[in-house]
């Protein structure tokens, strides 16, 4: 083969693959679509951590078949800031209210109750007044669990996450915190 041939192969072969590179810009990547999630703790986990590092409870108190319990889910728990929020300034728990397996809070079991078709955990979580979803907040250990129930878009959740999660409760009325509160979500 001649130099003139090996030349003209090199310039095929090599060259014009790396020169048509150059002549288009050059091709990103869609960007990855980042999906953080919550990340919710057993009962056991939340009361071992809440005994070193104390912080409020929130359980999302749910059923199989509740259909806004799902929508909470896929608009609310999912909203970045309700994320944030809640990793930074709670324990998150996410509760099967017909749960049958028997649940351990605080040295007392709980178990399932036929008569409301649910375990008695979410019975006292509730006060006996079952509904679904339910937004529970224990504010402290020693402090009875506040339920909040009904769907919630996470401008109206902002509001309820921020009046626990900056310790609020107990001190400043909610109809006053309310007044007063300037969403940032």
């Amino acid at each position: 083969m001649s130099s003139v041939t090996i030349r003209f192969l090199f310039f095929v072969i090599i060259l014009t693959p790396l020169l048509s590179v150059m002549k288009h810009p050059a091709i990103k990547p869609a960007p990855v679509k980042v999906t953080a999630r919550l990340n919710w703790l057993s009962l056991k986990q939340v009361q071992d951590s809440a005994r070193i590092n104390p912080k409020p409870i929130l359980i999302d108190l749910y059923t199989s078949w509740c259909g806004w319990c799902k929508v909470m889910d896929k608009k609310t728990y999912s909203d970045k800031n309700v994320i944030e929020y809640l990793q930074k300034n709670f324990y998150v728990v996410k509760l099967d209210a017909e749960t049958k397996t028997d649940l351990n809070w605080y040295g007392r079991t709980y178990r399932f109750n036929p008569n409301y078709r649910a375990n008695d955990f979410a019975v006292y979580l509730t006060n006996g007044n079952l509904s679904f979803p339910t937004t529970i907040v224990i504010p402290a250990s020693n402090i009875p669990p506040q339920a909040i129930p009904g769907y919630l878009e996470p401008k109206d959740f902002e509001m309820i996450a921020r009046y626990f999660g900056e310790d609020k409760y107990g001190k400043v009325a909610f109809n006053v915190f309310q007044q007063t509160f300037k969403s940032t979500w």
